[in-house]
């Protein structure tokens, strides 16, 4: 952790000396199944997914009016909050 602080002080003094490291590009579908995919309209559609809670998986999309909320329910997810800016949860439950 120390080694963390000190190179983000060196990188605010020095921001065109040291290297950032390399970010790993996570797929937007990573444990989504893809009938969820597709009721979110597609891969194109998402920017981000992560999971919430045990019961809830936040996503971001490029267009929320693409979200097919009975096919998301047929898929298993009862129940979509649309936040602001593209944010959408949707309530899983506890699923095994």
């Amino acid at each position: 952790m120390f080694e963390k602080m000190q190179r983000a002080f060196w990188k605010a003094l020095t921001p065109d000396l040291v290297v950032d490291e390399p970010k790993a590009i996570i797929q937007p579908v990573s444990g989504l199944p893809a009938n969820v995919v597709a009721a979110l309209g597609g891969v194109e559609n998402l920017k981000s997914q992560q999971p919430v809670a045990l019961t809830r998986v936040r996503v971001e999309l490029r267009d929320v009016a693409r979200i097919d909320r009975q096919a998301l329910n047929v898929a298993g997810v009862p129940g979509v909050m649309t936040l602001d800016d593209g944010v959408v949860h949707l309530i899983t439950g506890l699923q095994p």
